[in-house]
């Protein structure tokens, strides 16, 4: 990735302005595709990077571009997971359960722990698979991005990571309905197996509120908290690379604890509606800046160079987290919210 400065200078603003605005056009046509097609759950963060990609396959790399798609891919995108963190109280953390937590944090330390093992037997390189294993366990493409700011992959592994998660989130989304009327599951059920297995956000709510309110409901408190753990996973990640490769290796993820005093702010002094509606758009608007700039740096021979095996560790980690959802929601005891 391109390098630059986490808060730009005057001087600076001629050399940033051509890859911010060029990043800026993609990410509001992608906001205004999803806007047009009416479906919550197509992402604009996957639209914006799929455009961005597609440009840069046509146009060419353009160096003039890298230091505004370097600056939207790092602070404008901390910047948005910080903003992410308005979204979310305590409260809907404690909401969850004992019972719920027990299943969101197997699930999730499961997926990510099992994930990087299969890595090592399919041949994976392992910042890559770091990022699959985030975004399946935790939360999509949000955690993709979070997790590269210590694991410091390339564009093109982010890129390839966004793209695992976002077509076994797909899939999720036409298949756990099925697989619910089959195993029987009540709207309880399905709305914390969703929560705790499905891999964004959106996915997770166009899914569980196809089989009503009460799953839909659960399934978003579920989900809230589990990308909550999204904060002490990449401190996690920071605190074991300095470990093991000493501290000029990963820099403190300084955003996380950002993302954490947000969460933490808005459940002493709840924010209202309107302006928590307001503050979910500028965040859902600056990683779909990030995900257009992170397009425009991303080379498709070098996305196609990393070959099926990444793929396959996509589709085990999503088969993973699927059944261990469903079997811990099955299970007397653990299925209560």
């Amino acid at each position: 990735m391109s390098h630059a400065p986490v808060l730009p200078r005057p001087a600076d603003l001629p050399r940033l302005l051509p890859g911010l605005a060029l990043s800026s056009g993609i990410a509001l046509l992608a906001l205004g595709l999803r806007h047009l097609v009416g479906w919550g759950a197509l992402s604009p963060l996957i639209l914006a990077l799929v455009m961005g990609i597609a440009l840069r396959s046509v146009i060419g790399p353009r160096p003039a571009l890298l230091p505004g798609t370097g600056f939207a891919v790092r602070p404008v995108l901390r910047g948005a997971i910080v903003l992410l963190g308005f979204q979310m109280t305590l409260g809907q953390l404690v909401a969850v359960g004992p019972r719920g937590a027990v299943v969101i944090l197997a699930c999730l330390l499961g997926t990510f722990t099992v994930t990087k093992l299969a890595a090592r037997a399919l041949g994976v390189e392992p910042k890559l698979a770091e990022l699959i294993a985030a975004g399946t366990s935790v939360c999509g493409a949000s955690a993709v991005l979070a997790c590269n700011s210590v694991t410091r992959g390339g564009d093109e592994d982010v890129a390839y990571a966004i793209a695992v998660v976002a077509v076994f989130g797909t899939l999720s989304m036409l298949g756990f309905p099925l697989i619910a009327g089959a195993a029987g599951l009540s709207p309880q059920q399905f709305g914390l197996w969703s929560g705790a297995s499905i891999h964004e956000v959106a996915q997770v709510v166009g899914t569980a509120f196809s089989q009503g309110p009460e799953a839909g409901q659960t399934a978003t408190v579920a989900k809230l908290a589990r990308v909550m753990m999204l904060a002490p996973l990449i401190l996690a990640l920071g605190q074991m690379r300095r470990g093991r490769g000493g501290a000029g290796r990963a820099p403190t993820p300084w955003f996380a604890f950002g993302f954490l005093g947000a969460v933490g702010l808005n459940s002493v002094l709840p924010l209202g509606e309107a302006l928590r509606g307001d503050i979910a758009f500028v965040s859902s608007a600056m990683m779909s800046l990030a995900m257009a700039a992170m397009g425009l740096e991303t080379d498709l021979r070098r996305l196609h160079a990393r070959g099926l095996r990444p793929l396959a560790l996509g589709a085990f980690g999503w088969l993973f987290i699927s059944g261990l959802g469903l079997a811990l929601v099955l299970l007397p005891g653990l299925s209560g919210t």
